[in-house]
């Protein structure tokens, strides 16, 4: 692997600042970052959420683990990030390597180089990352003294389509899981690296933890679905399985959040207050893979606001989760920090509240140092009907009666998001979007006696995921997708009443078919995304640079050897009998339940949340020898006696 020294390419890079936009972002030195002597340490990390700066650097994930690995004697981890393409040619044109931000160090240098990947759409920035650090693309062209290349996040549930790109692939929580990677490379370096780069990805291999692509064979029937996933090699495990960690208790990180030098898309410090989710929302891929339920304790949530406020200097704390207002003690912990931090003007945010979980106490609380701005809720399906399809328990009522306390307390802007395209949907269905929207409106001008309000409809495309039963779901094309939501945009604007408070944000459906083609990828879309790249694609997550017509070009002339097209990932509904790409990656969920909950969608039938009933063998507790973990804990925050 790497030379014992790396040198900093800094002074190359300091030349090449003055020529592009936003140059502080590349030149490190945050509050609370870490440097090492690299001398000192055996194993070492350059750790990627591969898009730019200001959405990268607040990543909880990269945040966590960059923290878990330093505070290791003889391990370091540094941070590295997307450059953008001003930035890029320049450092093509002047031999600049891809580099970390903490001590501009080439990634090539690095042990591993580890991804996070919260969207597929970040695959082509992976490309230009390892391009620029002068690694090779594909894992079968990497020696010795490349780094592994490892792939985790959510998308990471499905690596099947970077499998050409990528050594390894960690599914799950990383925290432990980047430890026990750490100390097979450590032992393998220090017996003098035996059997090469083939024998610690065999070592990874066999715990049974880190999937190998390069281990598994892939064989196809001749109508190009799936036959079999096959090891091809002695001693590797035919499923491999997902990291939990179950006390969040002992993993309080980050206890030193990063603060940004340039403008970042979070200005705050975030708490993560609990992980998992069993509401049981059909189409939820992060509420599926991050089951169970484990909540941190009161207690430990307010010692991590304390530590991390005292590093930090911020003045809102975001209590993130899947559900935040879910947590048996929410009540507890928002009045509980509220008070703790009245003198010091501490905002509290959560992010989209459920609709049957908000309520006005709860919602003061957050308000009470900080601004009150708008509230976000997410009823996701626009009819009654669509919302028993995709287990979202909410009816109508119970969202008029919410923003009505809402509005009727001082608030005025709500934000509804919903998502088109769902399974089954109908044109009524997402028209119905527009008559919810009305009454929002009709009754918030009612309890608020004022015309000075608003609501905002915001809609998404929906993308079947791996791990959902909605994985086995057709796409609607994207020509669908539009036209429903021209009609709907119509019928909004046409309203003489209401229209004019009733604001519309919405995608168009392009980017939902290139990411369904990536989520529900195999093998054979890596040719896309190799020649996407090669055409110069970047960024596919930012509307500026996504091109739709490059994906589909290039996806047509990839995908023609093989015998199939971007409609047969896409818009193609699959059977149960069909050997899914990911079936070998083994999440917890029985698939047999998941089939059993497509057809209960189908049937628009509702499924409880297993928190607080009994349990509906979803197969993960059992089978991942984990359990769900909730309060209360009958503690409350107490309040500071002494203040410096």
């Amino acid at each position: 692997m790497p030379a014992e020294v790396a040198a900093s390419v800094f002074p190359q890079l300091e030349a090449l600042l003055p020529h592009v936009q936003k140059p502080i972002q590349y030149v490190g030195g945050e509050l609370n970052s870490t440097v090492k002597p690299w001398e000192s340490c055996d194993v070492r990390w350059a750790l990627m959420y591969p898009d730019a700066y200001e959405v990268g650097l607040p990543n909880q994930g990269v945040m966590i683990l960059y923290e878990v690995l330093n505070e290791q004697e003889g391990v370091l981890a540094e941070r590295t990030y997307s450059v953008w393409p001003d930035l890029e040619a320049l450092m093509r044109e002047h031999g600049v390597p891809q580099f970390t931000v903490d001590s501009h160090r080439p990634v090539r240098d690095f042990d591993v180089f580890g991804l996070s990947f919260s969207t597929e759409l970040g695959y082509t920035n992976m490309l230009a990352a390892l391009d620029l650090a002068g690694i090779p693309l594909e894992s079968k062209d990497r020696g010795l003294d490349d780094p592994i290349v490892l792939a985790g996040g959510h998308a990471a549930f499905n690596p099947e389509p970077i499998a050409d790109f990528i050594d390894a692939a960690i599914i799950g929580d990383g925290e432990q899981a980047v430890l026990d990677m750490t100390r097979i490379i450590k032992e393998w370096k220090a017996e003098g690296r035996p059997g090469g780069r083939e024998e610690v990805l065999f070592r990874l291999a066999k715990t049974g933890g880190v999937y190998i692509p390069a281990f598994y064979d892939v064989e196809y029937l001749p109508d190009g679905r799936i036959a079999r996933v096959v090891p091809n090699k002695s001693g590797v495990p035919w499923r491999v399985s997902k990291h939990t960690v179950m006390d969040l208790d002992e993993w309080p990180y980050p206890k030193q959040p990063l603060v940004p030098l340039a403008e970042t898309v979070h200005e705050r410090m975030s708490v993560e207050i609990f992980r998992g989710c069993t509401r049981g929302c059909r189409f939820c891929q992060a509420g599926m893979i991050t089951r169970p339920v484990r909540e941190r304790s009161i207690t430990g949530i307010g010692e991590m606001v304390e530590k991390g406020l005292k590093a930090t200097g911020f003045e809102e704390v975001g209590l993130l989760s899947l559900s935040s207002a879910d947590h048996s003690e929410i009540g507890e912990v928002a009045k509980g920090l509220a008070d703790r931090y009245e003198e010091d003007k501490i905002g509290l945010s959560l992010p989209s509240t459920r609709v049957d979980a908000f309520n006005v106490d709860l919602a003061n609380e957050l308000t009470r140092n900080g601004r009150r701005s708008g509230l976000t809720f997410a009823p996701e399906g626009g009819s009654e009907r669509m919302r028993k399809v995709i287990n979202k328990m909410v009816s109508e009522d119970d969202l008029i009666r919410t923003v009505s306390t809402a509005y009727g307390n001082g608030w005025r802007q709500v934000k509804l998001y919903f998502m088109c395209g769902l399974p089954t949907e109908t044109d009524e269905d997402v028209l119905q979007i527009a008559d919810m929207a009305t009454k929002v409106i009709a009754k918030g001008r009612e309890v608020s006696r004022s015309n000075d309000i608003r609501c905002t409809v915001s809609i998404g495309g929906f993308v079947p995921k791996p791990h959902t039963p909605f994985q086995w779901a057709p796409q609607l094309s994207a020509e669908e997708t539009d036209a429903r939501l021209e009609k709907l945009r119509d019928k909004i604007r046409g309203d003489k009443k209401y229209g004019r408070s009733i604001g519309f944000r919405y995608h168009d459906g392009k980017p939902g078919i290139v990411e369904g083609l990536l989520s529900r990828g195999d093998r054979r879309i890596g040719a896309v995304i190799r020649a996407v790249y090669d055409d110069g694609g970047r960024f596919d997550g930012w509307r500026e640079h996504f091109s739709y017509d490059r994906w589909m070009a290039c996806a047509d002339k990839a995908l023609a050897p093989f015998g199939v097209d971007v409609d047969w990932y896409t818009t193609r509904e699959r059977s149960y009998e069909e050997v899914l790409p990911w079936d070998h990656l083994d999440s917890g969920l029985d698939k047999d339940w998941l089939w059993e909950d497509w057809q209960d969608a189908l049937d628009e039938t509702e499924v409880e949340d297993c928190r607080w009933t009994p349990c509906f063998d979803c197969g993960v507790c059992p089978q991942m020898d984990t359990h769900i973990q909730i309060g209360p804990t009958g503690k409350k925050l107490l309040p500071f006696t002494v203040k410096k």
